[in-house]
């Protein structure tokens, strides 16, 4: 009998352990467990406890743990995985945030040792400088880890060309199941038979497994049951048929023994990984073309797949209708829709690489001409180059951009895995489309034509008992069809939970209770992932819904009607974690998990556990939660999510939401007020602004007044203006409406005579009246100088403040009044513009979805006539409405980091463009993400060490590289005080460089 494992237990363990333990029921704990019950799976399972381990002593603690008290370890990398390989009720070994190392790389010999936590496009990025890479690459390279790939034997988008994990696999560093540390790597006879001799766990592997394997019917049988050899996706079980061909097995055979061909792909059941030595790769030749095959069914398209593989390519990938589709009016993927021709139900993508543009043309050329003489595509475009990118990362983002779909019937991940040889690709498909349309579904299709293997995701829904049962049925039934055509049913994702419990059908009971003695040899005591590949819980059993299960209905302030609810929006949420990428493959998603990387920071948590809570809450208010509150608290609010996650997760706006819910049961904290209320404080303090200055810069009262508000010390605070900008723009006109009238020369500042270009509403934003005074004075000069008439219309604050702390009903308030303004304005059509990317695109943004239904049609007319300063000027740039001959023809160099606000709702275009205007400058921007300040949150102590961590990412280190002579540009006031307080160095905004630029005649 078992014995239990207490709190205490974990308590004894959290001694001597280096890394950090999840396990009792405090807020923080049960947040944690929460949202490592999921991964990208249809599945879901609260674990016993999460760890994060940060040295291979932690990681052999656990073991000893779990050995002595039966419980499991489940390994865990990025959580990506589709088969539900990293949930279950065990504890969640989490090696992502510390077992990120890249220990050694021999370029000669072509190898590189990493630790299992390693991404796999950073791995390259640092590989680049060597002239070498790592092959396989999946559509989640991004984030994708070292560990995980072993795991599942991860192959992608190249592997017709590169191949697979398993081929790149050297040479692993693991623990067993015992805690003893070995190395598995290739061995001639003598070196295995003395392995075999060992009196350790190690020696009793290579003998049980030499016993179970060295017979002729078992090697015969397994061969059998394995799939058909040309298919290079074959990840079903342990993969036996790889670990008995060798010089051990087969006498004829020069091939060494070596485990990592099991391990590769084992899914963490068989040993814990914490190095692994990997083959690697010379770079490809750098020039790049992708030819698009426009087809008119999927049918097709697999036709012209089976002649561009008769001319090499490097990839043969394809995207659906349903893929496509999605892409439309996406903010991130939208542009990328630029190859697009007519309306394609599918598009096949080929792409080819060579060492002359001259190669490429003649490859891309002969394949074009061979499809048209089949008759087979409407349209070839050929992309070259860097153009290339935003076309693969269509492709790559079909995961998450058809879980756009609405309703509760959705793709699910179920038979996206199943791969046959290519030649029987067309057949496979026709018959498995039946299949589908027998039962009602509809399908996407996708991914890997050229190695056989389509990602087909049928829409079900699984909050039905009706749909839960169409899950197993749908994959009982097209288990017989791949195997009628000697096929795979995991080609790469694995078996996991989901197709485990199909092992004996498709590999026959001989060969799966072989699997099951692999298992018990290498670990008896089901230490690492039980139940996983071999004695799976029914695999409809532990999904995220409750078959039945209607959440109470949720009322909120924002209109989430487009997203059909709050709930549903937390529901798109695919878990394929593109929110989990760093630094350097850059974007703005998610700076809180880039500076901490850990799980409860990333946009996938955080729309774990707001699902979790609104579904399954028994309070009347399901908001009313602290592990919600826990998960929420790293947000930034930078609203990267809603543009580069493709199934555009807003949490930016769910967090606002929750917090207001939460306040109304548990109060607003008086720092929030203190916040949220900022712009009446700013106007109180302009009664005396001096001496509102004195006691902000003062050392002794500043630190007061940092200390009673819970700020930083470090942080400088923000100080007013002589005036506010409504003063001085009063006070402006009145003088100039003085000397019209005394006909005396206008005030025209540097232009010596004015251009008469229209008239222009400058929104008055709360940080330019009363902080940014100067700015907003140049900001008046520059569009006067340039011909514009400016005025400031009615109207209040934009409302920032309070949307960044969540007093949603205040925003609201606002947002209502400002729209009523602002539409009486708008009666002669002039454009408002706003300096502030924070505050003028919120007219753009929260509005829309914060004004009663009585104001929407205002609010959209708001919205349409609303601009940043950027994009107006540089449309009037296109219009040649400015000239460059009128700035300066210096030569600078500008640096120019961009608000996340303004790169998630516009564009950094129209400000490169503005700043390019001089025709001597050069604007290069800063692969910046957030700067971490984020209005209030970098004051805040307790996020200070967060808030400097992500500016030190990418921005800082940026900014004090550059010479005293580089002028830094950065359009957002808290980007500025970000840049001030974290390097020393000035930023200004672009206005401020573009009036310095301006000639004085």
């Amino acid at each position: 009998m078992s014995k239990k494992l207490t709190i205490s237990n974990f308590k004894d363990l959290q001694v001597n352990f280096a890394g950090e333990l999840f396990y009792d029921n405090s807020a923080e704990h049960q947040a944690q467990k929460l949202i490592y019950s999921t991964d990208a799976s249809v599945y879901q399972e609260k674990p016993i406890a999460v760890a994060v381990p940060k040295t291979s002593t932690d990681i052999q603690a656990l073991i000893q743990l779990a050995n002595e008290y039966q419980v499991t370890l489940i390994p865990r990398s990025a959580g990506t995985s589709l088969a539900g390989q990293v949930v279950g009720k065990g504890i969640i070994v989490d090696i992502s945030k510390y077992f990120n190392q890249i220990l050694e790389v021999n370029p000669e010999e072509r190898w590189v040792r990493v630790q299992p936590g390693v991404i796999r496009d950073d791995l390259n990025a640092f590989l680049k400088p060597y002239g070498l890479l790592f092959g396989p690459e999946t559509s989640t390279s991004s984030r994708a880890m070292i560990g995980g790939m072993i795991g599942n034997n991860s192959c992608g988008l190249h592997s017709i060309v590169w191949g697979d994990t398993r081929t790149h696999l050297l040479e692993a560093k693991v623990l067993l199941s015992d805690g003893s540390e070995t190395e598995f790597k290739a061995l001639d006879k003598k070196s295995f038979y003395e392995k075999a001799r060992l009196s350790t766990l190690e020696g009793h592997i290579y003998r049980e497994v030499h016993r179970a394997l060295n017979n002729p019917l078992i090697q015969e049988s397994i061969e059998n049951a394995f799939p058909n050899k040309n298919l290079t996706r074959r990840n079903t079980g342990y993969a036996l048929d790889m670990l008995s061909d060798n010089e051990i097995f087969q006498p004829a055979s020069h091939l060494s023994f070596n485990f990592c061909k099991l391990l590769a792909g084992s899914e963490g059941t068989l040993a814990f990984v914490t190095e692994a030595k990997l083959k690697l790769l010379p770079l490809p030749p750098t020039e790049t073309a992708l030819v698009c095959i426009h087809c008119n069914s999927i049918g097709e398209s697999l036709h012209a797949n089976l002649i561009a593989l008769k001319h090499h390519p490097m990839a043969s990938e394809l995207v659906d209708k349903y893929i496509l589709d999605f892409t439309k009016g996406h903010h991130e993927y939208h542009k990328n829709r630029f190859f697009i021709e007519g309306d394609p139900q599918a598009i096949l993508m080929v792409e080819f690489m060579a060492d002359t543009q001259e190669q490429l043309t003649q490859m891309c050329n002969a394949m074009i001409q061979d499809l048209k003489e089949a008759h087979l595509g409407y349209a070839y475009p050929i992309i070259r180059g860097a153009d290339t990118k935003p076309a693969w990362d269509v492709r790559k983002a079909g995961l998450g951009l058809i879980r756009n779909l609405p309703g509760d019937t959705q793709p699910v991940n179920l038979i996206e895995d199943c791969a046959v040889a290519p030649e029987h690709l067309p057949a496979y498909i026709d018959e498995l489309g039946l299949l589908l349309e027998k039962h009602g579904l509809n399908a996407s299709y996708y991914a890997h034509a050229g190695a056989g293997e389509l990602h087909v995701e049928p829409m079900i829904n699984l909050k039905t008992e009706e749909g839960k049962q169409l899950f197993r049925t749908v994959l009982a039934e097209t288990a017989a069809l791949v195997k009628k055509y000697d096929g795979s049913l995991s080609g790469e994702h694995g078996d996991g939970r989901l197709r485990g419990e199909f092992i004996p059908f498709m590999m026959g009971k001989e060969v799966y209770d072989l699997f099951r003695e692999i298992k018990n040899i290498f670990d008896r005591k089901k230490v690492f992932n039980a139940n996983k590949i071999v004695d799976t819980p029914p695999m409809n059993e532990f999904l995220r819904y409750e078959a039945g299960k209607v959440p109470n209905k949720v009322e909120t302030i924002f209109d989430f009607s487009k997203q059909e609810s709050i709930l549903r929006l937390a529901e798109k949420c695919s878990g394929s974690g593109d929110c989990r990428k760093t630094e350097v493959t850059g974007g703005t998603m998610c700076p809180s998990y880039m500076a901490t990387r850990q799980e409860k920071d990333t946009t996938r948590a955080r729309a774990n556990i707001l699902r979790q809570f609104l579904t399954n809450s028994t309070q009347n208010n399901p908001f009313n939660h602290p592990e919600i509150k826990e998960v929420m608290d790293l947000c930034l609010s930078c609203k990267g999510c809603k543009a580069e996650c493709p199934s555009q997760v807003d949490i930016a706006k769910m967090k606002a939401e929750f917090l207001q819910h939460f306040y109304d049961e548990n109060g607003i904290p008086l720092r929030t007020k203190m916040i949220g209320n900022f712009t009446k404080s700013q106007a109180l303090g302009m009664n005396f602004p001096k001496i509102y200055n004195f006691f902000a810069q003062n050392t002794f009262t500043s630190r007061l007044i940092k200390k009673t508000l819970g700020f930083a010390q470090e942080r400088s605070l923000p100080t007013l203006g002589d005036i506010t900008l409504r003063e001085w723009q009063l006070k402006r006109l009145k003088t100039q409406a003085k000397r019209q009238k005394n006909s005396i020369k206008p005030l025209n500042f540097k232009a010596s005579k004015i251009r008469k270009q229209g008239k222009v509403y400058l929104f008055c934003d709360e940080f330019t009246n009363y902080n940014d005074v100067e700015l907003g004075k140049t900001t008046i000069k520059l569009l006067t100088a340039l011909g514009y008439e400016v005025h400031i219309p009615e109207h209040i604050e934009s409302g920032r403040t309070y949307l960044s702390k969540g007093m949603v009903k205040e925003a609201q308030k606002i947002a209502i009044q400002n729209v009523k303004l602002l539409a009486k304005a708008l009666e002669d059509q002039s454009p408002i513009i706003g300096i502030e990317p924070s505050a003028i695109l919120t007219l753009r943004d929260e509005y829309l979805d914060l004004v009663p239904p009585e104001y929407r049609a205002e609010a959209e007319l708001v919205a349409d006539n609303t601009y940043l300063i950027d994009e107006f000027l540089a449309q009037e740039i296109d219009k040649k409405r400015i000239s460059s001959d009128w700035f300066t023809k210096e030569k600078r160099l500008i640096k120019l980091h961009g608000h996340c606000h303004q790169k998630a709702l516009s564009s950094m275009i129209p400000t490169k463009k503005l700043l390019s205007l001089p025709k001597n400058f050069e604007v290069q921007l800063i692969p910046s993400g957030c700067c971490g300040m984020a209005g209030s949150f970098g004051y805040e102590e307790e996020h200070y060490e967060t808030s400097m961590k992500i500016g030190e990412l990418v921005l800082f280190p940026t900014v004090r590289q550059q010479p005293q002579d580089v002028l830094i540009a950065a359009p957002g006031t808290s980007c500025r005080h970000q840049i001030k307080d974290g390097t020393g160095r000035i930023a200004l905004h672009p206005i401020e460089i573009l009036w310095n630029a301006l000639n004085e005649s």
